[in-house]
């Protein structure tokens, strides 16, 4: 199906709700749309009240339409899409802003988009299992959002909202099968230990075998063995003290992801695709590589109702250990000319982060706003190791690079909103920022007469720099009728500077690149429509993006990084639900995006101006569709997913080898629940039709390989739960 057949499908399949509804009386309200509260703002709000573009998942949106990864989140945010070397270094881009690839490898450098759960900036070593959280709900902040949260997010954010500890006994245990030998297995609770301390805790286990063979070793590869664990304690000793005290670790062990080597048999006459197998669910590497994590997270939340307004302070602790072995070309090491480059690598991060912000109304509630500070300070250790193996004797050579980056980030920042006349709202706000990273580098070579590349000599350098920036926001919103907001609005946003992940000198390695800001001007609408039957939510937006990081492979070397454009993106939105009758629903999105680099700088990297910006899909389309009843008291409820989204660079070049085709995504999910509502039997499956979709594609230009890891073929299964 191509996007314009899809657009036209989704427009229809619009329109015939919206001529289903019409009908209905306004007493006949049972199928209303549900209310859905976000703290897009950093206070509890409406979705429908906030002028925030925001995407929002609801713990019951999640369950239903099996949500169990950030891919699928952002499979089904409009504007929303990433890219992963492997399961752990993910890049993520929202509205074309996002980080380049090797950014992530780099001990100094920052997301553009960035994950943050329950408040807490989660900057390194990827983000906790969903399966870790007993989550409340996901949302999707598009745009910059440099003025309320704890760490500049030039492209946007997504934010992990827990449930707390409440005053309820609750038991949920949830058993899962599937293919791929997959099994699961994930306990939550919660109970009251008196009338003001409450607690909750939960764990998983999450197994199956690899989606991808090694013929090399015979072993199954892209594996998954996850633990988790998390736990809340809140202890509530007044009406106006609210203190929460939670932890969570993700524990992941799995073989490595491997890329599949598509080779050029004309080069050469194909010498360098002997020992390749061309099916690309099968790698031929010398090793299998290796993923091991473990990720703690300890917060404290506290809020004090003050007769100044409410209070909050938020702490944050964050513990990641990671080692990973990767070959790179997933080849043979022979016959002649079959190299290979292997990268190994440890990092040890620490994170601690404190936040301290006071949330007011004033004249009957005309004048509400916030104030506060941050801090966040980051010690960094990385080491990587880089083995480049060649069948001719004596050429074989290791280097390794060890960095120590200690960064800081200090912050005050302050919005308010001011109800001008009734229905007319005036919102400014601006965050002052501070930020200075100190790095230890050193470059020095093992093994070899003159290789690897490109450490032509040791280095033990140091650098540092520090950066300042001052991030507005100003915003109008109107209130025309009761259920139709429209808002318009601008918002800078900023992301530091850094270092380089592996560099060739130590002059290179000590010169950081700069930061990257953006100029975003949006004007939107929030309605609700037909007794509250239809909710319809637009957006027109355009960003003016400078200094752009961007990334370049060099071949035999590694990814560097600098600051070499300017970007202009324009776009629009559209997410609509519909419940033109009680158990159907209806929903989705529409994004259309165009980012392209107005001026690209010349050099190394070549001139790519005129280009879209790597992981920007001009179209992208979803819909989902469900609808629940009722048999002999048992409850059925049934769902399926349809995403569509254009083609999509992974780089700046544009190479029409290093892109994504356009691509569709089916899921389903058929779910029996028993009358008591306790029991619950839901048949799932993604990926129905077996799309093979990159997550990114590095394109090696001396032997014309290129190197392609994939999201997971079709899966399907079985999940039980039973609650109390």
């Amino acid at each position: 199906m191509t996007m314009r057949h899809a657009a036209g499908v989704s427009l229809t399949a619009l329109a015939a709700v919206l001529a289903l509804a019409a009908p209905a009386s306004a007493q006949d309200r049972t199928n209303e749309i549900e209310e859905l509260i976000v703290t897009a703002q950093r206070v509890e709000e409406n979705l429908q009240e906030v002028p925030v573009a925001v995407t929002a998942f609801s713990a019951a949106a999640l369950e239903r339409s099996n949500i169990e990864t950030l891919a699928d989140v952002a499979n089904r945010t409009p504007g929303f899409s990433m890219g992963q070397v492997d399961p752990i270094q993910q890049n993520f881009a929202i509205r074309g802003i996002g980080s380049a690839q090797g950014i992530s490898q780099n001990a100094g450098g920052d997301p553009s988009v960035v994950v943050f759960v329950d408040g807490i900036y989660a900057g390194r070593g990827g983000t906790p299992d969903l399966d870790a959280l007993d989550l409340e709900r996901v949302e999707v902040l598009r745009g910059p959002q440099g003025t309320l949260f704890g760490k500049n997010t030039v492209g946007g954010l997504v934010q992990f909202v827990t449930r707390k500890p409440r005053a309820e006994t609750a038991l949920r245990i949830q058993g899962q099968v599937g293919n791929y030998e997959r099994r699961a297995l994930n306990v939550r609770g919660n109970v009251a230990l008196s009338e003001n301390v409450f607690v909750a805790a939960g764990a998983s286990l999450k197994q199956r075998d690899g989606y991808e063979f090694n013929q090399t070793t015979g072993n199954r590869v892209n594996d998954e063995d996850l633990k988790t664990l998390h736990a809340a304690v809140r202890f509530e000793p007044t009406e106006a003290l609210d203190i929460t005290l939670s932890f969570d670790a993700t524990d992941q062990d799995q073989k490595g992801q491997p890329r599949d080597n598509i080779c050029d048999a004309t080069l050469r006459g194909g010498v360098h695709c002997v020992g390749v197998n061309p099916d690309p669910r099968v790698m031929n590497a010398w090793t299998d590589g290796k993923i091991r994590r473990l990720l703690k997270t300890y917060r404290a939340e506290v809020n004090w109702k003050t007769p100044f307004g409410v209070l909050t302070s938020l702490t944050g602790l964050r513990d990641v250990k990671l080692n990973y072995v990767t070959p790179f070309f997933s080849n043979p090491v022979n016959p002649p000319n079959q190299i290979e480059s292997t990268e190994t690598g440890h990092e040890k991060n620490q994170q601690f982060s404190q936040e301290v912000r006071l949330a007011f109304d004033l004249w009957d509630e005309r004048l509400r706003g916030q104030v506060g500070a941050y801090y966040l300070i980051e010690d960094n250790n990385r080491t990587h190791w880089l083995l480049q193996q060649f069948p001719t004797p004596g050429l074989t050579g290791l280097a390794v690079y060890p960095q120590t980056v200690d960064a800081t980030s200090a912050a005050i920042f302050g919005q308010v909103s001011f109800e001008i006349i009734p229905a007319l709202t005036a919102t400014a706000g601006a965050r002052m920022t501070w930020e200075e990273k100190d790095g230890h580098f050193i470059g020095r070579k093992l093994a070899g007469p003159g290789l690897p590349p490109p450490l032509a000599a040791d280095y033990d350098v140091r650098g540092s720099e520090s950066w300042e920036a001052f991030t507005p926001r100003f915003a109008l919103d109107w209130r025309p009728m009761e259920d139709v907001l429209v808002y318009a609005s601008a918002a800078r946003g900023f992301k530091s500077g850094g270092f380089q992940g592996i560099a060739g000198s130590g002059v290179s390695q000590q010169t950081p690149y700069d930061p990257e800001f953006a100029w975003s001007y949006e004007v939107g609408a929030k309605t609700q429509w037909l007794q509250d039957r239809v909710r319809l939510n637009g957006a027109f937006f355009r960003t003016e993006y400078e200094d752009l990081q961007v990334s370049q492979l060099v071949p035999l070397c590694c990814v560097v990084v600098g600051n070499a454009a300017t970007a202009k993106i324009e776009g629009a939105e559209v997410e609509f639900l519909a419940t033109p009758f009680a158990g159907l629903q209806v929903d989705g999105s529409y994004a259309w995006l165009n980012a392209k680099f107005e001026s690209f700088a010349t050099g190394a990297t070549g001139n790519f101006t005129g280009n879209r910006l790597p992981r920007s899909p001009e179209h992208k389309l979803n819909l989902g569709v469900q609808y629940a009843t009722e048999l002999s008291g048992w409850g059925l409820l049934a769902r399926a997913d349809y995403s569509n989204q254009s083609k999509m660079y992974f780089e700046a070049s544009n190479l029409p080898t290093q892109k994504q085709e356009g691509h569709i995504n089916w899921d389903a999910r058929l779910a029996l629940t028993s009358p008591d509502e306790r029991w619950e039997l839901a048949l799932w499956g993604k990926n129905l039709t077996d799309e093979l979709v990159a997550t990114y594609v590095t394109a090696f230009a001396p032997y014309r390989q290129l190197l392609v890891p994939y999201t997971p073929p079709r899966t399907y299964g079985l999940t039980l739960t039973w609650k109390m």
